[in-house]
Order: C-alpha cells, then sequence, then structure tokens
C-alpha cells in the first residue's frame, strides 16, 4: 500500500486543508501484506473522522492500512474538523468541501473511480453522521455507507456531548433553514426511498455502552418502518472507543460490496 499525507488548496474553505490517502500497491515482499492493485481506477472509501480528531486518526489508531492492502481499495480520509460535515452558516463550506470538492480534487490527483457501484463511504461518530448525510443526500453517487457509533441526531448531540442552542446554531443554522433540513438523516432516507431509485446499501454499528446507542435505535427504527433495509448490530460491553472501531472497520470492509477482482 502507498501512504500519503496531501496538503492543497480548499476554494470552498478558503484555505489549505489535508487529506491522508491509501491507494492500492503491487507488492511481493512487504512483510505480511500482501498488496493488490488492479489496472485502471480505483473504488474508494471514503472515510471520516470523529468530532475530536483529524485526517490522521484511522491510521495512527486502527491497522486500516493493513485490512485494505488485499482488497485493492483506495481509502480517502479528509480533515473537516468540528464542521460536522455542514457549511457553517457565515463561516466555511464544509458540506460543500467534502460532497463537491473533495472527490474532484482527490480524482484530479489519483486514479480514483467515479462510478457509483465503486464508491462507498464510511465514519465513526460525527463522521457516521457524515457518512449517512452523504450516500443519503447522493444516493447517485454511493454504493453503500456505514456508521459507527454514529452521532446521527444531530440536534441531540456530537460524539455524546449535548449541544447548546448556540453551537446547534452555528453548525446548523436557524431552525427550519436549509442547514437544519440537510441534517435531518430520516427526512433525507424517506425521500431516499420515495424516489423509487437506488438505496444506498446501509451498515450501522454501535456499542450498548455507548451514550449514542438510543439516537441509533431510533434512526434504524425509522429506516425499518419506512422499508429501507439496513444491517443493524449492537455489541455488548462496547463503549465509544478506538479498539470497538479497529474491530468494526473490518466488518464494514468484509460487507463492502466491493467489485471482483479478476
Amino acid at each position: 500500500m502507498a501512504l500519503i499525507q496531501c496538503d492543497f488548496y480548499s476554494d470552498a474553505l478558503s484555505l489549505s486543508t489535508s487529506m491522508s490517502v491509501i491507494l492500492p500497491q503491487q507488492t511481493r515482499n512487504q512483510i505480511g501484506m500482501a498488496g493488490v492493485a488492479a489496472a485502471g481506477r480505483h473504488p474508494t472509501l471514503w472515510l471520516l473522522h470523529g468530532y475530536s480528531d483529524d485526517h490522521t486518526i484511522w491510521c495512527r489508531r486502527t491497522s486500516i492500512e493493513r485490512y485494505v492492502s488485499e482488497l485493492g481499495l483506495a481509502v480517502i480520509m479528509p480533515a473537516v474538523h468540528h464542521s460536522y460535515y455542514s457549511d457553517i452558516p457565515n463561516g466555511m463550506a464544509f458540506w460543500e468541501f467534502v460532497s463537491e470538492e473533495l472527490p474532484a480534487i482527490a480524482r484530479g490527483f489519483f486514479p480514483l473511480s467515479d462510478r457509483r457501484e465503486d464508491n462507498y463511504v464510511a465514519g465513526l461518530s460525527m463522521g457516521g453522521f457524515g457518512a449517512l448525510k452523504l450516500a443519503l443526500h447522493h444516493p447517485h453517487r454511493y454504493a453503500a455507507a456505514a456508521s459507527l457509533s454514529g452521532a446521527v441526531n444531530p440536534s441531540s448531540s456530537i460524539d455524546g456531548a449535548q449541544l447548546s442552542h448556540r453551537e446547534k446554531r452555528v453548525l446548523f443554522g436557524d431552525e427550519g433553514g436549509p442547514q437544519r433540513h440537510r441534517a435531518d438523516l430520516a427526512a433525507a432516507s424517506r425521500r431516499v426511498v420515495e424516489s423509487g431509485g437506488d438505496l444506498p446499501a446501509l451498515y450501522l454499528a454501535c456499542g450498548l455502552e455507548d451514550g449514542l446507542l438510543g439516537d441509533n435505535r431510533e434512526f434504524v427504527a425509522h429506516l425499518r418502518d419506512i422499508d429501507y433495509p439496513v444491517r443493524y448490530e449492537e455489541d455488548a460491553g462496547r463503549d465509544h472507543t478506538w479498539d470497538y472501531w479497529d474491530e468494526t472497520i473490518q466488518r464494514v470492509l468484509d460487507w463492502l460490496p466491493l467489485p471482483k477482482r479478476q
């Protein structure tokens, strides 16, 4: 695998930002790794961080590089700070960045596929919310989305911490505004079902000791009420911790509908 730390300028954010990139690499002599890289453009996992982390955290806290080495899968991990994957009112356009600008820039830098069936998005906590938000607002772009211990109800909490009224306004704008509307995953999922188009496959997991368990159960119940297929797993004795996410991202990789290698 090739691991790249990339700094670049974002027009949406009006500043320089960063992403970590794992690219498939054909190898024979890496100890304990059998790298795979097919010809052409790579299927891609867009992997999102949580509220207190950055673009480096998945590589620092898990073995994601090793887990994808035999899959021929590229992984793009952007930095979005505390944005909750939203365009901050009177601030920086993080939603525009992650949904529009980042894919264009990453595909300009690296040989990544733009086909729906080759693109997947996943994340933990705040990033779990971001992953679902991307897939449900752009179901024509992503074949699958996974949320690990996801903060799926931003009106309730960020990573388990209660938000003040001011914080909600900063992140999501006024009640009834476009930003608050875009953050409503229940409404977004209902629109996807009612559209009659292809549904991105959804995977959610949460530990039974996690403070976000109730929000995850409520969202999964909503998905089942509207006949949106979802794979949902709860794990006894597990909390909002990296050992759990290192374990669960492996299950996500096994679940992804990756193209069969020739």
